[in-house]
């Protein structure tokens, strides 16, 4: 058949009240495309009968397969099957496999079954049914009115076995899915998105398969390409094209695929040129070295930091001489280079990053809030110091400054690794 519009419909007042996240709905959307369904909506609703009924009402109207998670338990709350009967008018019948399961459930358990407990095996009469392996309450695939309806549990580790292991292949057939959909993200830093979009947007409007989409995030920008082919294979093949075209324009900005982090290609980039790193902290307060603990294998090339809050850490502690802060102050070039200079030499590192500024809410010495200076000082050549001023409160300031010393710390990085190769 032709594209298949999808939709997903999550039930629960809990996701509305933020209590847990929706990550149901993006992990089914990646299995979907897997087999080639475009998943046109997300939709979520509270456990209310008129209105669980009101959604499925408008998502049946717009698309060919609907998938529901949530309200299939024991309890009042739990309003799938009620609201779907209402504007299907379908009945629902008790189905014996799994009543007899959760039955056994309670039985080995030593507890007394309530007989709310016999909702959960209800399904509409007529439904090809999704047996629930790691739970209770099965799962039900039917039609209505030319569209498909697939019904799981909200509970992530039953819906996704439900969904991986039956539904999907059952689809697969039924609906004779014979496409893939891959997707690839190219990730950029050192570019705005508008500058970017720009530079590609003769590649953007002439898209067609593989579809170019800029998409931006704090620092960064990534770009997501995706390709609709037979196979995966042919499916590789058209991406791999497609991000030649790109690098060939942006490549200079290019760091990493998917979830790849700057922090990571850091680390991995350190580790190529067998080198260490050392941080001296001021405004930052840590969080760079905190990022870059994080990633997995940092202990190789990370010697440590120093967060250097106060004056008199970075004169007693990190040797900042009296005449630079008497003349420049710690807000300044002249104090960021010497920081990135002694944390470097102190602990016995091959480079240095320094971070000093000014966070608010107040300014300082003379400064701005949002004044920063970031300084590399690497074994062999010459200390780079840059000077910023960013925008928003304390803590985007602050993030901000981190996500530029990556950014910063990658491109010299780099530019002295190829050098010397």
């Amino acid at each position: 058949m032709g594209q298949v519009r999808a939709e997903i419909v999550a039930v629960g007042t809990e996701l509305l009240l933020g209590q847990i996240s929706n990550t149901n709905a993006q992990w089914i959307s990646e299995q979907l495309a897997k087999y080639g369904i475009h998943t046109l909506y997300h939709s979520v609703v509270g456990d209310n009968l008129e209105r669980v009924s009101n959604t499925f009402e408008h998502a049946g109207k717009r698309s060919e397969l609907v998938f529901v998670t949530g309200g299939l338990g024991p309890t009042d709350d739990d309003l799938t099957r009620e609201a779907f009967q209402i504007i299907t008018g379908f009945h629902l019948i008790e189905e014996p496999a799994s009543m007899h399961k959760i039955e056994g459930y309670f039985k080995r358990a030593n507890r007394q079954m309530t007989l709310n407990n016999r909702k959960q095996a209800r399904i509409f009469e007529g439904a090809y049914v999704l047996s629930n392996e790691v739970g209770m309450a099965p799962g039900m695939i039917i039609d209505y009115d030319d569209t498909t309806w697939v019904f799981m549990p909200g509970v992530p580790r039953e819906m996704k076995h439900m969904l991986s292991t039956v539904a999907l292949p059952h689809l697969k057939n039924k609906l004779h899915l014979n496409a893939v959909i891959q997707s690839r993200m190219l990730r950029f830093i050192g570019i705005g998105e508008s500058q970017l979009e720009h530079d590609l947007k003769k590649l953007i409007v002439n898209q067609d398969n593989p579809t170019i989409a800029p998409l931006a995030s704090e620092g960064e920008v990534a770009i997501r390409i995706t390709a609709k082919a037979a196979t995966k294979e042919i499916a590789d093949d058209m991406l791999n094209q497609t991000e030649q075209e790109i690098l060939a324009i942006s490549g200079s900005y290019f760091y990493g695929y998917d979830e790849e982090t700057i922090e990571q290609k850091v680390v991995s980039l350190l580790k190529e040129s067998t080198r260490k790193i050392a941080a001296a902290e001021s405004l930052t307060g840590g969080k760079f070295m905190d990022k870059m603990v994080a990633v997995s294998g940092a202990s190789s090339v990370c010697q440590g930091g120093i967060v250097c809050y106060a004056t008199s850490v970075k004169q007693k502690v990190l040797g900042v001489s009296d005449q630079t802060i008497k003349t420049h102050g710690t807000v300044s070039k002249q104090c960021a280079t010497e920081m990135a200079e002694n944390v470097m030499k102190k602990l016995d590192a091959s480079i240095g990053v320094s971070f000093t500024g000014v966070a608010g809410p107040d300014e300082s010495e003379g400064k701005k809030v949002g004044t920063v200076y970031i300084a590399i000082s690497q074994k062999g050549s010459p200390t780079v110091v840059k000077e910023y001023t960013f925008s928003g409160d304390r803590e985007t300031i602050r993030n901000r400054t981190v996500k530029k010393g990556y950014e910063l710390l990658w491109q010299q990085i780099k530019k002295n690794y190829e050098s010397a190769r």
